[in-house]
Protein backbone atom coordinates (compact mmCIF):
# COMPACT_ATOMS: atom_id res chain seq x y z
CA UNK A 1 0.00 0.00 0.00
CA UNK A 2 1.30 3.07 -0.80
CA UNK A 3 1.93 6.01 1.76
CA UNK A 4 -0.61 8.17 -0.05
CA UNK A 5 -3.57 5.60 0.65
CA UNK A 6 -2.13 4.69 4.02
CA UNK A 7 -2.87 8.57 4.41
CA UNK A 8 -6.21 8.67 3.67
CA UNK A 9 -7.34 6.07 5.96
CA UNK A 10 -6.37 7.28 8.55
CA UNK A 11 -8.25 10.84 8.27
CA UNK A 12 -11.14 8.69 7.70
CA UNK A 13 -11.32 6.80 10.53
CA UNK A 14 -10.45 10.15 12.72
CA UNK A 15 -13.81 11.64 11.10
CA UNK A 16 -15.46 8.93 11.95
CA UNK A 17 -14.49 8.18 15.44
CA UNK A 18 -15.90 11.83 15.53
CA UNK A 19 -18.85 11.31 14.09
CA UNK A 20 -19.42 8.63 16.36
CA UNK A 21 -18.80 10.50 19.53
CA UNK A 22 -20.77 13.25 18.75
CA UNK A 23 -23.99 10.67 18.24
CA UNK A 24 -23.58 9.20 21.01
CA UNK A 25 -23.41 12.57 23.11
CA UNK A 26 -26.56 14.07 21.73
CA UNK A 27 -28.27 10.55 22.39
CA UNK A 28 -27.13 10.25 25.91
CA UNK A 29 -25.28 7.35 25.54
CA UNK A 30 -22.31 9.16 26.92
CA UNK A 31 -22.34 11.19 29.87
CA UNK A 32 -18.87 13.37 30.13
CA UNK A 33 -17.78 14.52 33.48
CA UNK A 34 -18.33 18.29 34.72
CA UNK A 35 -15.70 20.07 36.85
CA UNK A 36 -17.05 21.40 40.06
CA UNK A 37 -16.21 25.02 39.27
CA UNK A 38 -17.71 24.62 35.35
CA UNK A 39 -21.16 23.26 37.60
CA UNK A 40 -21.40 26.01 39.96
CA UNK A 41 -21.38 28.84 37.50
CA UNK A 42 -25.00 28.83 36.52
CA UNK A 43 -26.31 28.77 40.39
CA UNK A 44 -23.46 31.98 41.14
CA UNK A 45 -26.41 34.94 40.29
CA UNK A 46 -29.07 35.44 42.80
CA UNK A 47 -32.20 34.76 42.68
CA UNK A 48 -34.40 36.89 40.42
CA UNK A 49 -37.25 38.09 42.87
CA UNK A 50 -38.76 41.22 44.50
CA UNK A 51 -39.51 44.11 42.14
CA UNK A 52 -37.54 45.27 39.60
CA UNK A 53 -35.28 47.92 40.71
CA UNK A 54 -33.33 49.08 37.52
CA UNK A 55 -31.72 48.25 34.58
CA UNK A 56 -28.18 46.89 33.83
CA UNK A 57 -25.74 47.07 30.27
CA UNK A 58 -26.53 43.15 28.88
CA UNK A 59 -22.41 43.65 28.34
CA UNK A 60 -21.76 43.96 31.95
CA UNK A 61 -20.37 47.52 31.48
CA UNK A 62 -20.68 49.71 34.07
CA UNK A 63 -23.92 51.86 32.72
CA UNK A 64 -27.64 51.93 34.54
CA UNK A 65 -30.76 52.71 33.67
CA UNK A 66 -34.17 53.56 36.04
CA UNK A 67 -36.20 52.39 32.78
CA UNK A 68 -36.31 50.16 30.31
CA UNK A 69 -34.17 50.49 27.28
CA UNK A 70 -31.34 49.54 24.52
CA UNK A 71 -27.75 49.74 23.60
CA UNK A 72 -26.93 51.33 20.40
CA UNK A 73 -26.88 47.74 18.68
CA UNK A 74 -30.41 47.11 19.90
CA UNK A 75 -30.10 44.49 22.87
CA UNK A 76 -32.00 45.79 25.34
CA UNK A 77 -30.84 45.76 29.21
CA UNK A 78 -31.27 43.16 31.75
CA UNK A 79 -34.18 44.07 34.83
CA UNK A 80 -32.51 43.66 38.04
CA UNK A 81 -34.69 42.58 40.68
CA UNK A 82 -34.65 43.95 44.05
CA UNK A 83 -32.58 40.00 45.12
CA UNK A 84 -30.16 40.21 42.83
CA UNK A 85 -29.06 43.99 43.34
CA UNK A 86 -25.61 43.85 46.02
CA UNK A 87 -25.14 43.13 49.79
CA UNK A 88 -22.96 41.84 51.74
CA UNK A 89 -25.32 41.02 55.01
CA UNK A 90 -25.00 36.80 55.20
CA UNK A 91 -27.81 35.18 53.50
CA UNK A 92 -30.17 32.98 55.37
CA UNK A 93 -32.07 30.15 54.18
CA UNK A 94 -35.10 30.61 52.60
CA UNK A 95 -37.44 28.55 54.16
CA UNK A 96 -35.50 29.57 57.76
CA UNK A 97 -36.29 33.06 56.55
CA UNK A 98 -39.89 32.87 55.85
CA UNK A 99 -40.68 31.01 58.91
CA UNK A 100 -39.36 33.26 60.91
CA UNK A 101 -41.10 35.90 58.78
CA UNK A 102 -44.45 34.73 59.10
CA UNK A 103 -44.04 33.70 62.55
CA UNK A 104 -42.90 37.37 64.04
CA UNK A 105 -45.79 38.73 61.73
CA UNK A 106 -47.95 36.56 63.00
CA UNK A 107 -47.57 37.88 66.60
CA UNK A 108 -47.32 41.83 65.89
CA UNK A 109 -50.25 44.10 64.41
CA UNK A 110 -49.94 45.59 61.40
CA UNK A 111 -50.17 49.76 62.64
CA UNK A 112 -50.36 51.27 59.26
CA UNK A 113 -48.56 50.95 55.61
CA UNK A 114 -46.02 53.32 54.08
CA UNK A 115 -45.20 53.79 50.79
CA UNK A 116 -42.39 51.77 49.47
CA UNK A 117 -40.47 54.57 47.74
CA UNK A 118 -40.16 56.19 50.98
CA UNK A 119 -42.28 59.35 50.54
CA UNK A 120 -44.10 60.77 53.12
CA UNK A 121 -47.47 58.66 52.49
CA UNK A 122 -48.86 56.28 54.95
CA UNK A 123 -52.16 54.28 54.46
CA UNK A 124 -54.39 52.28 57.22
CA UNK A 125 -54.96 49.62 54.70
CA UNK A 126 -53.23 47.67 52.04
CA UNK A 127 -52.42 49.75 48.73
CA UNK A 128 -50.13 50.25 45.58
CA UNK A 129 -48.53 53.38 44.66
CA UNK A 130 -48.55 54.74 40.48
CA UNK A 131 -46.22 52.27 40.18
CA UNK A 132 -47.91 49.35 40.84
CA UNK A 133 -45.88 48.26 43.94
CA UNK A 134 -47.47 46.96 47.41
CA UNK A 135 -47.38 49.48 50.49
CA UNK A 136 -45.37 47.72 53.35
CA UNK A 137 -46.61 46.99 56.62
CA UNK A 138 -44.99 48.55 59.61
CA UNK A 139 -45.83 46.56 63.01
CA UNK A 140 -45.71 47.56 66.40
CA UNK A 141 -42.52 46.47 66.80
CA UNK A 142 -40.97 48.41 64.35
CA UNK A 143 -41.85 51.98 66.19
CA UNK A 144 -38.19 52.51 67.71
CA UNK A 145 -36.63 52.05 64.39
CA UNK A 146 -39.37 54.23 62.64
CA UNK A 147 -36.58 57.04 62.67
CA UNK A 148 -34.37 55.13 61.14
CA UNK A 149 -32.94 54.61 57.85
CA UNK A 150 -31.57 51.12 56.78
CA UNK A 151 -28.74 51.43 53.49
CA UNK A 152 -27.51 47.92 52.63
CA UNK A 153 -23.49 48.42 52.78
CA UNK A 154 -22.87 48.26 48.91
CA UNK A 155 -24.91 50.98 48.60
CA UNK A 156 -23.06 52.78 51.43
CA UNK A 157 -19.88 51.71 49.66
CA UNK A 158 -21.13 52.94 46.41
CA UNK A 159 -22.40 56.46 47.57
CA UNK A 160 -19.05 57.05 49.17
CA UNK A 161 -19.85 57.75 52.42
CA UNK A 162 -17.72 58.79 55.45
CA UNK A 163 -17.97 59.29 59.00
CA UNK A 164 -16.58 61.19 62.21
CA UNK A 165 -16.53 60.53 65.65
CA UNK A 166 -17.88 63.85 67.57
CA UNK A 167 -15.44 65.19 69.89
CA UNK A 168 -14.48 68.69 71.12
CA UNK A 169 -12.41 71.58 69.73
CA UNK A 170 -11.98 75.10 69.84
CA UNK A 171 -13.67 76.59 67.25
CA UNK A 172 -11.97 80.16 65.71
CA UNK A 173 -13.42 82.66 63.23
CA UNK A 174 -11.86 85.71 62.09
CA UNK A 175 -13.94 88.95 61.65
CA UNK A 176 -12.90 91.39 58.75
CA UNK A 177 -14.00 94.59 58.58
CA UNK A 178 -12.88 98.10 56.94
CA UNK A 179 -11.65 100.62 59.36
CA UNK A 180 -10.29 104.44 60.36
CA UNK A 181 -7.40 105.45 62.15
CA UNK A 182 -8.27 108.12 64.59
CA UNK A 183 -6.72 109.97 67.61
CA UNK A 184 -6.75 108.99 70.41
CA UNK A 185 -9.13 111.23 73.20
CA UNK A 186 -7.20 110.83 76.12
CA UNK A 187 -4.11 111.95 74.11
CA UNK A 188 -5.49 115.51 73.28
CA UNK A 189 -4.19 118.58 75.06
CA UNK A 190 -5.45 122.57 74.21
CA UNK A 191 -3.00 125.68 75.56
CA UNK A 192 -6.23 128.17 76.58
CA UNK A 193 -4.83 130.15 79.41
CA UNK A 194 -7.14 131.05 82.56
CA UNK A 195 -6.49 134.80 82.52
CA UNK A 196 -6.75 138.02 80.24
CA UNK A 197 -3.32 138.44 78.39
CA UNK A 198 -1.65 139.24 75.61
CA UNK A 199 0.58 137.42 73.52
CA UNK A 200 4.29 139.00 73.25
CA UNK A 201 5.91 136.29 71.43
CA UNK A 202 5.19 132.79 69.64
CA UNK A 203 7.52 130.24 69.43
CA UNK A 204 8.91 128.57 66.21
CA UNK A 205 6.34 126.21 66.63
CA UNK A 206 3.67 125.62 63.83
CA UNK A 207 0.77 123.20 62.71
CA UNK A 208 1.74 119.81 61.91
CA UNK A 209 5.65 120.42 63.89
CA UNK A 210 6.05 117.87 66.73
CA UNK A 211 6.82 119.09 70.24
CA UNK A 212 8.49 117.70 73.32
CA UNK A 213 6.78 118.40 76.95
CA UNK A 214 7.83 121.79 78.29
CA UNK A 215 8.87 123.33 75.13
CA UNK A 216 8.27 126.92 75.33
CA UNK A 217 5.31 127.67 73.24
CA UNK A 218 4.99 131.59 73.32
CA UNK A 219 5.61 134.49 75.71
CA UNK A 220 2.26 135.63 77.53
CA UNK A 221 1.94 139.26 79.47
CA UNK A 222 -0.74 139.17 82.12
CA UNK A 223 -1.12 141.77 85.02
CA UNK A 224 -2.82 139.45 87.09
CA UNK A 225 -0.46 137.15 87.34
CA UNK A 226 2.40 139.94 87.75
CA UNK A 227 0.29 141.14 90.51
CA UNK A 228 0.21 137.79 92.61
CA UNK A 229 3.79 137.15 91.06
CA UNK A 230 4.50 140.50 93.13
CA UNK A 231 2.29 139.14 96.36
CA UNK A 232 4.35 135.88 96.81
CA UNK A 233 7.71 137.97 97.12
CA UNK A 234 5.82 140.11 100.06
CA UNK A 235 4.79 137.06 101.43
CA UNK A 236 8.25 135.49 101.59
CA UNK A 237 10.35 138.50 103.02
CA UNK A 238 7.80 139.43 105.77
CA UNK A 239 5.90 136.37 106.12
CA UNK A 240 3.01 135.64 109.19
CA UNK A 241 2.21 137.93 111.07
CA UNK A 242 4.58 140.80 110.49
CA UNK A 243 2.69 144.11 111.70
CA UNK A 244 4.64 145.96 109.44
CA UNK A 245 3.10 145.18 106.52
CA UNK A 246 0.00 146.97 105.12
CA UNK A 247 -3.10 145.24 106.36
CA UNK A 248 -3.95 144.87 102.83
CA UNK A 249 -0.48 142.81 102.48
CA UNK A 250 -0.49 140.76 105.47
CA UNK A 251 -0.73 136.84 105.10
CA UNK A 252 -4.04 136.06 105.67
CA UNK A 253 -5.08 133.12 108.62
CA UNK A 254 -4.19 129.36 107.48
CA UNK A 255 -6.90 128.21 104.77
CA UNK A 256 -7.32 131.12 102.85
CA UNK A 257 -5.20 130.95 99.48
CA UNK A 258 -2.17 132.64 99.25
CA UNK A 259 0.03 133.98 96.14
CA UNK A 260 2.05 130.50 95.49
CA UNK A 261 -1.60 128.80 95.36
CA UNK A 262 -3.39 131.83 92.89
CA UNK A 263 -0.07 131.48 90.32
CA UNK A 264 -0.51 127.54 90.72
CA UNK A 265 -4.33 127.46 90.01
CA UNK A 266 -3.78 130.35 86.94
CA UNK A 267 -1.88 127.00 85.50
CA UNK A 268 1.63 129.24 86.04
CA UNK A 269 4.19 126.31 85.81
CA UNK A 270 5.88 125.51 88.97
CA UNK A 271 9.43 126.16 87.39
CA UNK A 272 8.84 129.67 87.42
CA UNK A 273 7.52 130.65 90.60
CA UNK A 274 10.43 129.12 91.79
CA UNK A 275 12.65 131.80 89.31
CA UNK A 276 10.42 134.30 91.01
CA UNK A 277 11.98 133.20 94.43
CA UNK A 278 15.25 132.48 93.37
CA UNK A 279 16.05 135.99 91.58
CA UNK A 280 13.98 138.49 93.72
CA UNK A 281 12.04 139.77 90.43
CA UNK A 282 8.94 139.58 88.90
CA UNK A 283 9.58 139.08 85.06
CA UNK A 284 7.14 140.93 82.53
CA UNK A 285 6.60 138.14 80.35
CA UNK A 286 6.19 134.48 80.98
CA UNK A 287 7.29 131.72 78.94
CA UNK A 288 4.57 129.05 78.36
CA UNK A 289 5.36 125.43 77.64
CA UNK A 290 3.83 122.53 75.59
CA UNK A 291 2.14 120.26 78.36
CA UNK A 292 3.23 117.05 76.44
CA UNK A 293 4.57 115.37 73.58
CA UNK A 294 3.04 115.35 70.46
CA UNK A 295 2.28 117.02 66.82
CA UNK A 296 0.57 120.32 66.80
CA UNK A 297 -2.79 120.10 65.62
CA UNK A 298 -4.11 123.57 65.90
CA UNK A 299 -2.35 126.81 66.40
CA UNK A 300 -4.41 130.28 67.32
CA UNK A 301 -1.43 132.58 67.99
CA UNK A 302 0.34 135.47 66.91
CA UNK A 303 2.47 138.01 68.09
CA UNK A 304 0.72 140.79 69.37
CA UNK A 305 -2.61 138.85 69.83
CA UNK A 306 -4.62 139.52 72.75
CA UNK A 307 -6.61 136.55 74.58
CA UNK A 308 -9.54 135.94 77.02
CA UNK A 309 -9.20 133.49 79.67
CA UNK A 310 -10.69 130.13 78.33
CA UNK A 311 -9.32 130.91 74.56
CA UNK A 312 -8.07 127.96 72.45
CA UNK A 313 -4.32 129.12 71.86
CA UNK A 314 -2.64 125.89 70.97
CA UNK A 315 -4.09 121.61 70.08
CA UNK A 316 -1.40 119.08 70.50
CA UNK A 317 -2.14 115.68 69.99
CA UNK A 318 -0.15 112.48 71.32
CA UNK A 319 0.67 109.90 68.38
CA UNK A 320 2.06 107.22 70.15
CA UNK A 321 -1.06 105.11 70.24
CA UNK A 322 -3.46 105.51 68.07
CA UNK A 323 -7.50 104.23 68.08
CA UNK A 324 -8.86 102.15 64.89
CA UNK A 325 -12.51 102.54 64.60
CA UNK A 326 -13.74 99.31 62.76
CA UNK A 327 -17.68 98.82 61.42
CA UNK A 328 -18.42 95.58 62.02
CA UNK A 329 -21.58 93.74 60.64
CA UNK A 330 -24.57 93.31 62.73
CA UNK A 331 -24.48 89.59 62.21
CA UNK A 332 -21.00 89.13 63.86
CA UNK A 333 -21.67 91.34 66.71
CA UNK A 334 -21.94 88.10 68.77
CA UNK A 335 -18.40 86.78 68.23
CA UNK A 336 -17.08 90.03 69.56
CA UNK A 337 -16.09 90.87 73.32
CA UNK A 338 -13.18 93.19 74.69
CA UNK A 339 -9.64 91.48 74.81
CA UNK A 340 -9.63 89.95 71.29
CA UNK A 341 -6.47 90.20 69.70
CA UNK A 342 -6.64 92.39 66.43
CA UNK A 343 -4.26 92.45 63.32
CA UNK A 344 -4.62 95.52 61.36
CA UNK A 345 -3.18 96.60 57.79
CA UNK A 346 -2.92 99.49 55.57
CA UNK A 347 -2.46 100.31 51.83
CA UNK A 348 -0.05 102.80 53.33
CA UNK A 349 2.33 100.46 54.57
CA UNK A 350 1.98 97.01 52.76
CA UNK A 351 3.19 93.86 54.36
CA UNK A 352 3.58 95.29 57.58
CA UNK A 353 0.99 94.30 60.07
CA UNK A 354 -0.02 96.09 63.32
CA UNK A 355 -1.17 93.82 66.22
CA UNK A 356 -3.60 95.43 68.80
CA UNK A 357 -6.60 94.45 70.73
CA UNK A 358 -10.50 95.39 70.87
CA UNK A 359 -10.66 97.61 73.51
CA UNK A 360 -14.65 98.94 73.29
CA UNK A 361 -17.37 97.79 71.53
CA UNK A 362 -19.81 100.62 71.05
CA UNK A 363 -23.27 100.04 72.64
CA UNK A 364 -25.48 101.36 69.85
CA UNK A 365 -25.91 100.45 65.82
CA UNK A 366 -25.62 102.57 63.10
CA UNK A 367 -29.11 102.42 61.62
CA UNK A 368 -27.75 103.67 57.48
CA UNK A 369 -24.99 100.61 57.18
CA UNK A 370 -26.52 98.31 60.30
CA UNK A 371 -22.82 97.94 61.88
CA UNK A 372 -21.37 98.71 65.07
CA UNK A 373 -18.28 100.71 66.07
CA UNK A 374 -15.66 98.67 67.28
CA UNK A 375 -12.64 100.36 69.04
CA UNK A 376 -8.95 98.80 68.49
CA UNK A 377 -6.05 100.33 70.18
CA UNK A 378 -2.41 100.22 68.02
CA UNK A 379 0.84 101.42 70.12
CA UNK A 380 2.12 103.62 67.06
CA UNK A 381 6.12 104.42 67.84
CA UNK A 382 7.11 105.37 64.64
CA UNK A 383 4.52 107.32 63.83
CA UNK A 384 3.28 105.33 60.89
CA UNK A 385 -0.48 105.42 61.54
CA UNK A 386 -2.09 109.08 60.88
CA UNK A 387 -5.55 110.35 61.40
CA UNK A 388 -8.20 109.69 58.95
CA UNK A 389 -5.97 106.43 57.67
CA UNK A 390 -7.93 103.66 55.87
CA UNK A 391 -7.31 100.34 57.37
CA UNK A 392 -8.50 96.69 56.81
CA UNK A 393 -9.27 94.89 60.31
CA UNK A 394 -8.79 91.21 61.29
CA UNK A 395 -10.57 90.11 64.43
CA UNK A 396 -9.39 86.84 65.77
CA UNK A 397 -12.63 85.24 68.14
CA UNK A 398 -13.46 81.86 69.06
CA UNK A 399 -14.15 79.87 71.92
CA UNK A 400 -11.93 79.61 75.17
CA UNK A 401 -12.74 76.72 75.45
CA UNK A 402 -13.46 73.01 73.32
CA UNK A 403 -17.00 73.00 72.61
CA UNK A 404 -18.56 69.79 70.72
CA UNK A 405 -18.36 70.73 67.23
CA UNK A 406 -18.55 68.49 63.75
CA UNK A 407 -17.90 69.72 60.27
CA UNK A 408 -20.19 72.11 58.19
CA UNK A 409 -20.78 69.13 55.80
CA UNK A 410 -22.41 67.03 58.74
CA UNK A 411 -25.39 69.22 58.99
CA UNK A 412 -28.12 69.45 56.64
CA UNK A 413 -30.20 72.77 57.31
CA UNK A 414 -33.23 73.24 55.60
CA UNK A 415 -33.70 76.63 57.51
CA UNK A 416 -36.26 75.87 59.32
CA UNK A 417 -34.27 72.80 61.46
CA UNK A 418 -31.03 71.44 61.27
CA UNK A 419 -30.25 67.99 61.11
CA UNK A 420 -27.09 65.60 61.40
CA UNK A 421 -26.86 62.01 60.11
CA UNK A 422 -25.99 59.67 62.72
CA UNK A 423 -24.04 56.21 61.99
CA UNK A 424 -25.53 53.64 64.65
CA UNK A 425 -23.44 50.69 62.84
CA UNK A 426 -24.74 47.92 60.65
CA UNK A 427 -25.79 50.06 57.81
CA UNK A 428 -28.67 52.03 60.39
CA UNK A 429 -28.35 55.38 59.99
CA UNK A 430 -30.62 57.78 62.25
CA UNK A 431 -31.36 61.67 61.64
CA UNK A 432 -31.18 63.52 64.53
CA UNK A 433 -32.14 67.25 65.39
CA UNK A 434 -29.70 69.61 66.35
CA UNK A 435 -29.27 72.99 67.67
CA UNK A 436 -26.20 74.91 66.38
CA UNK A 437 -23.61 77.55 67.65
CA UNK A 438 -20.53 79.55 66.60
CA UNK A 439 -19.14 78.32 63.09
CA UNK A 440 -15.35 79.04 62.35
CA UNK A 441 -12.52 76.87 60.90
CA UNK A 442 -15.00 74.80 58.71
CA UNK A 443 -16.87 73.70 61.98
CA UNK A 444 -19.83 74.71 63.40
CA UNK A 445 -20.86 73.65 67.62
CA UNK A 446 -23.70 71.52 68.59
CA UNK A 447 -25.27 73.00 71.44
CA UNK A 448 -27.74 70.43 72.13
CA UNK A 449 -28.55 66.94 70.33
CA UNK A 450 -25.06 65.26 70.46
CA UNK A 451 -22.54 63.83 72.62
CA UNK A 452 -19.30 63.58 72.22
CA UNK A 453 -17.99 59.79 70.94
CA UNK A 454 -20.66 59.38 68.43
CA UNK A 455 -20.91 58.61 65.30
CA UNK A 456 -21.60 61.32 62.31
CA UNK A 457 -22.30 61.25 58.53
CA UNK A 458 -19.71 63.88 57.14
CA UNK A 459 -19.61 63.23 53.71
CA UNK A 460 -22.30 61.69 51.47
CA UNK A 461 -25.54 62.15 53.84
CA UNK A 462 -27.51 64.27 50.84
CA UNK A 463 -26.70 60.76 49.21
CA UNK A 464 -28.00 59.08 51.44
CA UNK A 465 -31.25 61.06 51.41
CA UNK A 466 -31.21 61.06 47.51
CA UNK A 467 -30.35 57.03 47.63
CA UNK A 468 -32.88 55.68 50.76
CA UNK A 469 -35.42 58.66 50.67
CA UNK A 470 -34.66 59.78 53.83
CA UNK A 471 -38.02 61.19 54.14
CA UNK A 472 -39.85 58.02 54.86
CA UNK A 473 -37.19 57.98 58.18
CA UNK A 474 -38.06 61.45 59.14
CA UNK A 475 -42.07 61.02 58.51
CA UNK A 476 -41.67 58.98 61.90
CA UNK A 477 -41.20 62.53 63.63
CA UNK A 478 -44.95 63.50 61.84
CA UNK A 479 -46.74 60.40 61.54
CA UNK A 480 -50.36 60.26 63.08
CA UNK A 481 -50.80 58.02 66.07
CA UNK A 482 -51.70 54.25 65.79
CA UNK A 483 -55.42 55.42 66.51
CA UNK A 484 -55.55 57.91 64.34
CA UNK A 485 -53.94 55.10 61.46
CA UNK A 486 -56.61 52.45 61.99
CA UNK A 487 -59.13 54.75 61.39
Amino acid sequence: MSPLLKGMVTVAAVVAAAGAGLWAGQTGLVTLPIPANTAMTGMAHPQAKGPIIYYRDPDGKPLYSLTPKSTDGGQPYVAVHAGEDVSFDTPKPAATEAAAGNAAQGERKIIHYRNPMGLPDISPVPKKDSMGMDYIPVYEGDADESATVKVSPGKVQRTGVKTELVGKREIGRNIRAPGVVELDERSVSVVAPRFDGFIDKVGPVTSGTHVKKGQPLMAVFGQELLNQAARLLVEQDYGPGNDELPRSLRVQPAGVVGARRRLLNFGVPEEFIEQIKRERKVPDTISWPAPRDGVVLERNAVDGQGFKAGDVLFRIADHSVVWVMANVAEGDLGALKPGQSVKVTTRAHPGRVFTGKVAVIYPHLMKETRTVRVRIELPNPDLALLPDMYADVDIATGSDEPVIAVPVSAVIDSGARQVVILDRGGGRFEPRDVKLGRKGDGYVEVMSGLQDGETIVVNGNFLIDAESNLQSALKGLTAPPADEARR
